[in-house]
């Protein structure tokens, strides 16, 4: 079945790639719909979509992005363009897949407009950054990125085989049919190495009672993506269990989500339970990347890419405030788990960020804070990992879950 495939790009610069790709796609039996976000000349090839459209829909003219001569004002322009054009054809159903190509700006440009688009769209862009850190341009999304391996600067041996690997990658996407399955509802929970038998538990007992649990890891990106699918209507029931990324966010670790962490439950109003899990701990890569400004702190050699450092009472009493508010914002059922005997499989006796005293700032700044209207708090006498406190967490949810189809029913 013919498919239509959104192709974004720079034709100033690269109109001979997107040439190509776009006779490759159309050899697939597909069709393209191709944009221009270029500003600089006028290209040799004919887009579906021309540059002047473009800037028109980012809020400017071509004339205008031209005669300033600012380079970033006219990409963030381009930009705000493009993501719009895109979002209208998607609305519109009109296209079944995006792909683009660039450098770090082309890459912007392109990545920026697929954020538009909801998880499950196929999505790729063949990029010269591709190999470095792709957060920035990937972010929550389901973002393909595939090494250029060279500049995409003209056509040659190696950049018509990755290109057209590329075209082969984006139409098999498309071309994908899947099987027929009968959706069941979706929870959403965050896991930690060191809070995994918590996780595995809950999802087992969970499951087990007709719904399916989506794992984020709370490395950072699995905490946005998490919150990005709650806020897109996906999840019916959250069990936030490991909240450790706020530690990043707080100390300046390199696993943060963001100041919003916590924030799309609570405003969608989606029945959650909330626990501590990992928030005994920031973390960074190898030991030789922690910033000299915390040479006196307690680490923990996870592996040879994590080092672990342990929070203190203080940082622990600002994190227990900062939950707590967080969850006070809840338009839904919203109930706050602690264990009272340790937050992750490092955190109790015997074990290297065994901290009592840290611990108890963080249960105390949560009781002090919390709303009790509004947020409701369980102390349970058991370590984060303890098959109880896991099945309690999921009985809880469960039971929030069957009053609220109650309600819906009467």
């Amino acid at each position: 079945m013919e498919k239509t495939i959104l192709l974004i790009g720079t034709l100033d610069t690269k109109e001979a790639e997107y040439d190509y790709v776009r006779e490759l796609i159309t050899a697939k039996g597909h069709r393209v719909i191709l944009v221009d976000g270029g500003v600089l000349s006028e290209p040799t090839i004919t887009p579906n979509i021309y540059a002047e459209e473009v800037a028109i829909a980012g809020g400017s003219s071509l004339t205008e992005l031209r005669a300033q001569g600012n380079r970033g004002f006219a990409m963030n322009t381009m930009s705000e363009g493009v993501a719009k054009i895109t979002k209208e054809l998607y609305e519109e159903g009109k296209i079944h897949g995006v792909m683009g190509m660039g450098g770090s700006g082309g890459t912007a440009l392109v990545t920026y407009a697929m954020h538009q688009l909801p998880v499950g769209f196929p999505k790729l862009v063949v990029s010269t950054v591709a190999s470095g850190d792709v957060r920035p341009y990937v972010g929550d999304q389901d973002i393909v990125m595939m090494n250029s391996v060279v500049d995409i600067a003209g056509l040659n041996r190696i950049s018509r085989q990755i290109l057209g690997n590329a075209v082969g990658a984006i139409c098999g996407m498309v071309e994908q049919i899947f099987p027929k399955v009968k959706d069941k509802p979706l929870i959403a929970t965050t896991m930690f190495g060191v809070t995994t038998p918590c996780v595995e538990t809950f999802r087992a007992e969970v499951e087990k009672n007709g719904y399916e649990v989506l794992v984020f890891h709370a490395t950072g990106n699995g905490g946005q993506s998490m919150e990005t699918l709650i806020n897109d209507g996906y999840i019916v029931g959250v069990a936030d269990i490991s909240t450790t990324e706020w530690c990043d966010e707080l100390v300046g670790g390199v696993m943060t989500a963001g100041p919003n962490r916590l924030d799309a439950a609570a405003l969608k109003g989606v029945p959650q339970v909330v626990s501590c899990g990992a928030l005994d701990m920031v973390n960074f890569g190898a030991m030789n990347t922690v910033p000299e400004v915390f040479s006196h702190r307690e680490f923990y050699k996870h592996n040879s890419n994590v080092t672990l450092m342990r929070t203190t009472p203080e940082e622990c009493a600002e994190l227990g405030k900062i939950i707590a508010h967080k969850l006070n914002q809840a338009k839904g059922p919203t109930t706050m788990f602690l264990p009272l005997k340790g937050l992750s499989a490092i955190d109790q006796e015997d074990q290297p960020f065994y901290r009592p005293e840290a611990d108890a700032a963080l249960f105390n700044a949560i009781r002090k804070n919390i709303n009790k209207d509004i947020v409701h708090l369980i102390e349970l006498n058991y370590h984060i990992n303890d098959p109880e406190f896991a099945l309690a967490m999921a009985h809880h949810l469960l039971n929030m879950l069957k009053s609220k189809k109650e309600k819906e029913k009467s």
